[in-house]
């Protein structure tokens, strides 16, 4: 598709800096942090991006869960079909973050800040568990005036189908309801990821008044659970919350909402609802592999979103499309971080 025509995918959220090390149960504890989970950094996390990179060997990998996903989708799909946007800093890591987005093909339409540096996430490996420590900087200073420029617009327009990241819940929530409200009306897909438990959680207010435009919900397994706990519904059954997410009042009826919840080994489940009010379950087998094949598990849900979001821009069933994520996920965890092997390789559907 030539660029005149516009970028059918049109993915926001935050772009950061992945600052990666293998650390141990010490530097966990040291920081006051989990082995596998994903927060944003107080005053007492500010020295552990130094120490990565000091003490721990640490990899610069091009970051911020919605642009691993654009990149992701663009490795599925024609040239010329993702655009992300975002904040950066003016300085370096941005020229890493453009530079990695270029050789994948992804379009980038970064606002730049000339006060806060790029923002970075530390990604502390312990196995195969990963602790995220994000500090937003200039990812945190997107605002609604970048998209409303007449340039963006535009694109905006062109676009088919948006997917955002739960992050931007934290940074412009003006931004995301404005491609949401693009989206009902004109008929057009709008996909959200929850992204981590602490978005239920602490924005709450934000996330719901984002939900009733979501076509499509994705999240996984502690994601889905933060929501049923921050919403009151009493339970942690994965197949309940996505029944419940699923039925949420939504703005666009002329599409039903899908919801889909990831589990890591365990089966995807997606919950589509009905004009008659009744739910379709169904749950998908991961693909296996090989525990010694695995070399990362940071990014994989961001993969999985990747390769779904590239399904859909192409029309495939939801079945399709689970796969395409599920497969997309296999090849991003046999990587280093959030990435994908060169050559590229050619989507083989699952037999299921």
């Amino acid at each position: 598709m030539a660029a005149a025509e516009g970028y059918p995918l049109l993915c926001l959220e935050n772009p950061l800096l992945d600052i990666q090390g293998v650390g141990d149960s010490a530097l966990l504890q040291k920081y006051g942090l989990k082995d596998n989970d994903a927060i944003l950094a107080e005053e007492k996390h500010m020295p552990l991006y130094e120490e990565l990179l000091q003490n721990h060997d640490a990899k610069l990998i091009a970051g911020g869960a919605a642009q691993n996903t654009a990149r992701g989708a663009q490795y599925m799909l024609p040239d010329n079909t993702v655009l992300y946007i975002g904040c950066v800093g003016r300085d370096k890591y941005a020229d890493i973050l453009k530079d990695a987005c270029n050789k994948a093909g992804v379009r980038t339409e970064y606002r730049v800040d000339d006060v806060q540096p790029t923002g970075k996430c530390g990604v502390v490996i312990t196995g195969h568990n990963r602790s995220m420590v994000t500090h937003l900087a200039a990812a945190n200073e997107y605002k609604i005036e970048h998209l409303k420029q007449p340039h963006i617009w535009s694109l905006v327009e062109k676009a088919k189908v948006y997917y955002v990241g739960g992050y931007h819940l934290t940074v412009c929530v003006p931004a995301i309801l404005a491609l949401a409200e693009e989206a009902a009306a004109k008929n057009k897909i709008f996909m959200l990821s929850l992204s981590a438990p602490f978005i239920p959680q602490f924005f709450k207010d934000q996330l719901d008044s984002v939900v009733p435009y979501t076509d499509f919900l994705i999240g996984n397994e502690t994601e889905a659970i933060s929501y049923s706990e921050n919403h009151g519904w009493g339970t942690t059954d994965i197949v309940e919350i996505a029944k419940k997410l699923a039925t949420l009042p939504k703005k666009n009826t002329s599409r039903p909402r899908v919801a889909i919840v990831t589990q890591g080994t365990l089966p995807t489940v997606t919950a589509v609802a009905k004009p008659n009010g009744e739910v379709e379950v169904k749950e998908f087998k991961v693909r296996e592999i090989s525990k010694e094949k695995i070399n990362d598990t940071n990014g994989a849900g961001d993969a999985f979103a990747g390769g779904f979001c590239a399904g859909i821009v192409q029309g495939k069933s939801l079945e399709e499309s689970v796969d395409m994520g599920q497969w997309l996920a296999c090849l991003s965890i046999q990587e280093l971080g959030p990435s994908y092997p060169f050559p590229k390789q050619t989507y083989v559907p699952s037999s299921q």
